[in-house]
């Protein structure tokens, strides 16, 4: 079996490039998603429910993508065209969804919500394959440094559309909150988000030129298919079989997954009104409605930054010490960045426990796809990695449909109790780290 060749960091900076683009959509929708549907009439304690449209959209998007793009070959290459495909989907649904009460006006909630589901799957068309893109194209020895970029330029993007509605009010742009209507501020982002997202990933596409079958198949040890021209000779494996046969460290992480990934689901849901009428300014007034949803995204916008700066160091410390040790921590950080939102309440305090919950982002973005890729086989990696996602649906469908009842009976619509509870789940992932397995 020949060794793939070692890429430059710019060939591996092109790979990932245009998920910069998609996280600057994705962080609108998770800075802005809560806000939007409250001036729509949403209620808090159904918001939970609005959110669901994001996983479930993973769940059934990504599997089909991985497994379709495993089999596609095209002038493009396997992943290319459905990247370039959910690109242009993903701005179309960025730009509509500030347009929402006037696209629907009787029933712009209902409006809202069919778009949100829009934008969530072709999100995920688009996001799927860039983590399958990565394994393809890079040797077993560059994996770890490929998604450490891939998690560098995903928290960059963060950073740009938690701010974007911000630099909007710098330049003059009004942030009222007007009842049924979407900001304009916001809608300004949205809009931006999208001409972005689109232009970031025709770089990777036109940057990109991934590996041929008859190459792919000398580089992986598999014996070309001529019949398929896919590069992969194994028999496509039925969904069945994929979970019947997919690697035992999928499950070990898939605990680790679903308590931090409930965790950064109930983050993401209830911020916003969890320092609603709570966050003070430098002077100890309590901020607007208006300008709490703006330092959300602020403090939506803080925790990519660590993010970044720790994803430069991860791989070096991971080479040393290994994943595990390091994914541990990570979490352990964000556990204590969750117990100091619930106990800080001035606005530029909130920003220190974004540090904690920066770091653990930085171990999730690119410890568990590092240890996966070493132990799902080539020919399949699409499908697995997709399969893998359901590891970031489940806990987010789960705490979509719980989170509701937890936050209106147990803590009596007190939202900033889900955030004491965020930083618990987030601990015990750190500890269900000790039982996966890693193959260094």
């Amino acid at each position: 079996m020949k060794r793939k060749p070692k890429l430059s960091f710019w060939q591996i900076w092109n790979l990932s490039f245009g998920f910069l683009g998609v996280q600057i959509g994705y962080s609108l929708q998770n800075s802005n998603t809560s806000s939007i549907f409250e001036s729509l009439g949403a209620d808090v304690s159904h918001l939970s429910y609005f959110w669901l449209a994001a996983p479930i959209a993973g769940m059934v998007i990504q599997p089909v993508i991985g497994m379709f793009s495993d089999g596609t070959w095209t002038r493009l290459g396997r992943r290319i065209p459905y990247i370039l495909g959910g690109a242009v989907i993903s701005t179309i649904a960025l730009l509509m969804m500030p347009n929402c009460p006037v696209l629907l006006a009787f029933a712009p909630l209902a409006m809202g919500a069919f778009i949100l589901l829009f934008m969530d799957l072709s999100f995920n068309v688009t996001m799927q394959p860039f983590r399958a893109l990565v394994a393809d194209m890079l040797d077993d020895s560059q994996k770890t440094e490929g998604y450490v970029v891939q998690t560098f330029l995903i928290n960059l993007g963060a950073v740009i559309g938690a701010f974007l509605p911000l630099v909007m009010t710098w330049l003059g742009v009004s942030d009222e909150a007007v009842p049924g209507q979407v900001s304009r501020h916001i809608a300004y982002s949205y809009y931006a988000g999208g001409v972005i997202l689109l232009l970031t990933v025709l770089v990777t596409a036109f940057r990109t030129k991934e590996y041929p079958p008859k190459e792919f198949a000398e580089y992986n040890g598999l014996e070309e298919s001529r019949s398929s021209g896919t590069g992969i000779t194994p028999a496509r494996k039925s969904f069945v079989q994929l979970l019947r046969t997919m690697p035992p460290v999928m499950v070990r992480l898939g605990v680790t997954q679903f308590f931090s990934w409930a965790a950064l689901f109930m983050m993401w849901t209830y911020l916003k009104p969890a320092i609603t009428g709570v966050v003070t300014d430098g002077t100890g007034a309590v901020l607007s409605e208006g300008a709490t949803q703006t330092w959300v995204g602020v403090l939506n916008g803080i925790y990519p930054v660590p993010a970044c700066i720790a994803a430069l160091f991860l791989g070096k410390i991971a080479a040393k010490y290994g994943n595990k040790p390091v994914y541990a921590a990570c979490l352990v950080f964000g556990a204590l960045g969750f117990a100091g939102l619930y106990l800080l309440h001035n606005q530029y305090a909130l920003m220190i426990p974004m540090i904690g919950v920066g770091i653990a982002w930085a171990g999730i973005l690119a410890m568990p796809y590092s240890i996966l890729s070493r132990a799902a086989d080539a020919a399949n990696m699409g499908a697995y990695m997709g399969i893998f996602n359901f590891t970031i649906t489940i806990p987010q469908i789960f705490m979509g449909l719980a989170g509701g009842s937890i936050v209106r009976w147990c803590f009596g619509s007190d939202a900033s109790l889900m955030l004491l509870l965020a930083g618990a789940f987030m601990f015990l992932a750190a500890v269900s780290v000790a039982f996966v397995k890693d193959t260094r």
